[in-house]
């Protein structure tokens, strides 16, 4: 486990995705974030908790989302040992939270692109495989995620620039939010992209001698 995750969390059952750059980039975004008094936010997603607990150190009123057992419990025994309020739910991304509102959605989804396999993810790969381009998941987000912003509310999503960020923009745009990028920062190659380098590099997604990665946050932002 990193340094960093240490620093959030206090416990992690294997299985369970551990904060990375993308988590501490996506931190980083939040935290710059002007939140209203009691602001209410969503982490979907949440793994660990550790984007969930960052929220509501900020005296958010905050909930969290994730399809995994083991994230679930994790989350939850996060909040309860660094006494943390945080309302933890178990589910398939936007389904248990289905009309209710946010000021922020947070989003730190598997965006990693994979090999055809004849089945979806399974076991631990379901925290960063993501279909053949992918977007298995961030389409998904960009699409069902405006409908739940209230009146001015943001969506902070991170992403790996394999993953086509410009799509993403492009979703949230057609949603009639205002998205950019709002962070970069490029960090070496972890060991499942370098386990199919090869496959990414006859894509054209990673170039000869590339040995980087590009991850990205996007902040989408309700207008209207």
């Amino acid at each position: 486990m990193s340094g960093y995750s240490r620093t959030v969390i206090a416990l992690l059952i294997p299985g369970v995705y551990a904060p990375q750059d993308d988590t501490a980039l996506l931190t980083e975004a939040l935290l710059e974030e002007a939140l209203p008094t009691g602001a209410r936010v969503l982490d979907v997603g949440t793994g660990s908790g550790a984007l969930a607990l960052a929220a509501a150190r900020r005296g958010a009123e905050v909930t969290a989302v994730d399809v995994s057992r083991r994230a679930v419990w994790t989350a939850r025994i996060n909040a309860w040992l660094t006494r943390v309020p945080v309302r933890i739910r178990r589910g398939d991304l936007f389904t248990p939270v289905r009309g209710r509102t946010y000021d922020v959605i947070l989003a730190n989804p598997p965006y990693v692109p994979a090999p055809h396999t004849g089945h979806g993810p399974r076991g631990r790969s379901r925290a960063w495989d993501a279909g053949h381009d992918g977007r298995l998941l961030l389409d998904r987000i960009c699409r069902d995620a405006p409908p739940l912003l209230g009146p001015r509310g943001v969506v902070l999503l991170v992403q790996s620039a394999l993953s086509d960020p410009e799509r993403s923009l492009e979703l949230l745009r057609d949603a009639g939010l205002k998205a950019a990028v709002v962070r970069r920062r490029w960090i070496g190659l972890g060991p499942v992209l370098r386990s199919r380098e090869e496959w990414l590099r006859r894509r054209g997604l990673l170039a000869p001698h590339e040995r980087t990665e590009e991850l990205v946050v996007i902040r989408a932002e309700r207008t209207r």
